[in-house]
């Protein structure tokens, strides 16, 4: 017995040990890759830069996957990993053309996709060459590769172009089914967010908005591929008419949007008499970024706010956020840097909490005071994201952005119909005041009132009433002025223009001049704010988060029904009153 105690024991010490050693190797294999983060490929001379469109590509990655690096993934390169990319390649005498493989590619907006059109087109001007090959191309992906000196297709390959389309989701029926209804105070006729919850088609109001704004985008879009490929704008609507999509590839050369069909190995073929080799040296866009960067002159800070606004650093879309709590940090410690002259904000967001999208505004206008502020708006910067755009020195938009919607609302979930009548559980109170039981954060239990309802729309009144101050403080107009384009009112950038919103169309190189202009400074250099997590900080925090697995394994299961979960799970997590547009708002 004596014996097999001490065997037992041993064992037990044996396991310890082995863990405390499988630990300390995983933790010296993290802290290897930590180290080896930076690693690059060098840049030699005859190098071509390759561009893949796949995945998802966002218009700023704060931080990459650890869990990527963990398993030797490439991350989607970002918005701003290839502009800049693009733009050193432009002027590096050892890159002397481009590669874009295309494969299945989205990205957050059109106007992100219109950010790397253009810096693509503008390196076309250096001489340099662009050839682009792809097994199949979605619209997005075709946009961009329309700037490519020669576009191929794999034989047996499609091109999606079809237009554009705006889908909304709407739950009300379905959250009947459940006993739930939503109760809504809002301002502004076209303030659409709540008919997800309380309608079964689009208002007249917000078609007519949605239909203005994807057709100011799509007449973009072929007025970009029709300068390109030199293909009539009305030729391009017509294939899009035609559902091209379905067309023999040799329809394609036909129509002129490839100009040829060829297997991978050819297209490396013609790559490699276009170096002169038959060796190809590829770099990446992080490769080239990492090179070495020209940092004399002043500074001008480029800060990305993308995603939800939220107060406090809780995301509740599972993705980016704009916490409101960091980034006022953040506005004041670059005010009080010296060696930053001006600050760009580059947004991307459809808006959020009304009382976080406030706090911004405030820091925005204190930073205003001591050094020029500059908006460049990306794919969309809409409600709470005008709000804090509003105090700028100078706001630029890029001529697919969407913006506008000066409209505020709250929803409150009436949980008593599932609670009472679905589930059977009664709820009673006794009071101390009339109102005792009126609750905004937490689940109500029963329906608000008549008098509760209008307390609840006097306050979202006064809400608005400040929102439209602060734009009409902002932009230099009076508040009748701002109320006849506000009432949540979303615009294309064009149109913001000539309402006085937008000061000047253009990308993010052009707010970054603008603000160089205002500081007075003619020598400079940009930096991006914030400052990406370190590998071991985002691995923390994916493993304290914890929720992407479950997550998925929750959108697998629930099929359709996950996205009404998701979004009553959000109305619940989410400040009271909202400066937002539609929450799902897919434009494909």
């Amino acid at each position: 017995m004596k014996q097999f105690l001490k065997n037992v024991a041993a064992t037990v010490l044996g396991v310890i040990i082995a863990g405390s050693l499988a630990g300390v190797f995983f933790f010296i294999g993290l802290m290897g890759l930590a180290l080896s983060d930076n690693d690059t490929t060098s840049i030699n001379d005859n190098s071509v830069l390759v561009i893949k469109l796949s995945g998802v590509m966002n218009e700023h990655n704060d931080a990459a996957n650890p869990l990527d690096a963990l398993m030797d993934k490439a991350p989607t390169p970002s918005v701003s990993d290839i502009v800049q990319a693009v733009k050193k390649a432009k002027t590096d005498s050892r890159i002397k053309g481009i590669y874009i493989e295309a494969g299945l590619f989205a990205a957050d907006s059109y106007a992100s996709m219109e950010a790397v059109h253009d810096a693509l087109a503008d390196f076309r001007k250096s001489g340099k060459w662009i050839i682009a090959y792809g097994d199949s191309y979605t619209q997005g992906a075709y946009y961009i590769a329309s700037t490519a000196s020669k576009l191929y297709l794999n034989p047996q390959g499609q091109i999606d172009w079809h237009g554009l389309s705006a889908q909304r989701l709407y739950f009300k029926d379905l959250l009947a089914k459940f006993g739930v209804k939503i109760q809504v105070a809002k301002v502004g006729t076209y303030k659409s967010a709540t008919e997800t919850f309380t309608a079964d088609k689009m208002s007249d109001a917000d078609r007519a908005q949605t239909t203005a704004y994807i057709g100011a985008i799509w007449k973009n879009i072929t007025a970009a591929v029709s300068k390109s490929r030199n293909i009539p704008a009305a030729r391009l609507n017509q294939l899009a008419d035609s559902m091209v999509v379905l067309a023999d590839p040799t329809d394609y050369v036909k129509a002129k949007m490839v100009d040829g069909l060829l297997y991978t190995d050819q297209v490396k073929g013609i790559v490699k008499k276009q170096l002169g080799s038959d060796d190809i040296c590829q770099v990446t866009p992080g490769d080239v970024n990492a090179d070495e960067t020209d940092d004399s002159g002043d500074e001008i800070a480029v800060y990305y706010a993308c995603g939800s606004i939220v107060d406090g650093n809780a995301s509740i879309d599972n993705g980016q956020c704009i916490d409101a709590q960091k980034v006022c940090r953040d506005l004041e410690d670059l005010a009080d840097d010296d060696d930053v002259k001006a600050v760009v904000l580059r947004i991307n967001s459809g808006g959020g909490s009304a009382y976080a999208s406030e706090q911004i505004w405030h820091q925005v206008s204190e930073l205003k005071k001591k050094k020029p502020v500059v908006v460049s708006m990306g794919g969309m910067a809409a409600s709470g994201a005008y709000y804090m755009s509003a105090p700028a020195s100078w706001i630029v938009a890029q001529p697919m952005t969407i913006t506008g919607s000066i409209g505020i609302f709250g929803m409150f979930p009436d949980m008593s119909g599932l609670l009472q009548d679905k589930l059977g559980i009664k709820f009673d109170v006794a009071n101390t005041n009339a109102h005792s039981d009126f609750t905004l954060d937490r689940t109500p239990v029963r329906p608000f009132n008549g008098d509760e309802m209008r307390c609840l729309e006097t306050y979202i009144n006064r809400g608005y009433s400040l929102f439209r101050q602060r734009v009409a403080d902002g932009r230099h107009l009076s508040t009748d002025q701002v109320e006849k384009i506000a009432q949540g009112h979303v615009y294309a950038a064009q149109d913001a223009m000539a309402l006085k919103l937008v000061d000047q169309i253009g990308g993010l190189n052009d707010a970054v001049a603008k603000a160089a202009q205002l500081a007075k400074v003619k020598d400079y250099h940009t930096t991006d704010y914030p400052e990406g997590e370190s590998f071991i900080d985002a691995l923390l925090d994916k493993a304290q988060g914890g929720g992407n697995y479950l997550d998925e394994r929750m959108q697998t299961e629930l099929g359709m029904l996950y996205e009404p979960m998701m979004l009553l799970r959000k109305i619940n997590k989410m400040d009271a009153i909202q400066a937002s547009i539609p929450y799902k708002l897919e434009i494909k």
